[in-house]
């Protein structure tokens, strides 16, 4: 299907490896220019040179914190008028919430709450005046069924999802979109770290941790980054101005609920 996108310009944010990354994919192969970015320059550059090669398109690479000010103002410096902005950042880790101090508990909100905002709020009128935007923001299964142990997570992503469903229907005659995709459990560095832990804590080992982990979702597998990556990309297409304010959970149906 041609996305009828070929020739936008999207930001993705987070998108060295793992979820960002297969958006970041999934948008170049539809012909769409992409700034990428992470932290860590040498991985960014690789992941840079895989999607030119794939696709053909022009990818510009961003090392930068995306939850800084300064990394801000270099994702916007390289786009400063982008069609499409993909909001995605790492979350807290696992942690009692006895255990959040002030300090960890604002730098969570930050990171997964305060900077997608900050984001939109740099992008939303240039796409409105365009006519054409399409945001989608990184959120978690964690939203609708929260997980003991990522509460913070889960505070700072329903904060987000709750923020910006006012601001969706607020500019859709506008030709904008903001839509949230919910990943549940996907093959990526972060959880394979997360059963590395599991596994040195429990002497279980990795492979049974993962096998009873995949067992218990409907779907018996862990998503992949690309298939992620699709759906990304057909909510920033053409066909999908109709969609906005919406939840897209991929969870392998794990979530128990009709709605």
């Amino acid at each position: 299907m041609d996305l009828g996108i070929r020739g936008r310009k999207a930001i993705i944010c987070a998108s060295s490896e793992g979820l960002g990354r297969g958006c970041a994919m999934a948008l170049a192969e539809a012909g769409v220019l992409v700034v990428i970015n992470g932290r860590d320059p040498e991985k960014l550059e690789t992941t840079a040179d895989e999607i030119r090669k794939r696709s053909g398109v022009e990818v510009i690479a961003v090392a930068a914190d995306v939850s800084t000010p300064q990394g801000q103002s270099a994702l916007l410096a390289a786009c400063p008028a982008p069609d499409i902005l993909v909001n995605n950042n790492g979350g807290p880790p696992f942690r009692d919430f006895r255990e959040l101090d002030r300090t960890a508990m604002l730098a969570g909100l930050t990171t997964n709450m305060l900077t997608p905002v900050e984001l939109i709020q740099k992008v939303l009128d240039g796409m409105a005046d365009r006519g054409f935007g399409r945001i989608v923001n990184i959120t978690s299964l964690s939203v609708k069924m929260p997980l003991q142990g990522l509460d913070l997570s889960s505070g700072a992503r329903a904060g987000l999802t709750a923020f910006v469903a006012g601001i969706a229907r607020g500019v859709a005659g506008r030709g904008v979109t903001i839509n949230n995709l919910l990943p549940g459990s996907f093959d990526t560095k972060r959880l394979r770290s997360g059963i590395a832990r599991r596994a040195q804590r429990t002497g279980a080992s990795e492979d049974s941790i993962a096998a009873a982990d995949r067992a218990e979702i409907p779907a018996k597998r862990f998503g992949n980054p690309e298939e992620f990556g699709q759906a990304c990309a057909f909510l920033c297409s053409a066909h999908a101005g109709y969609i906005t304010g919406q939840n897209l959970l991929m969870d392998g149906g794990v979530y128990p609920a009709a709605f």
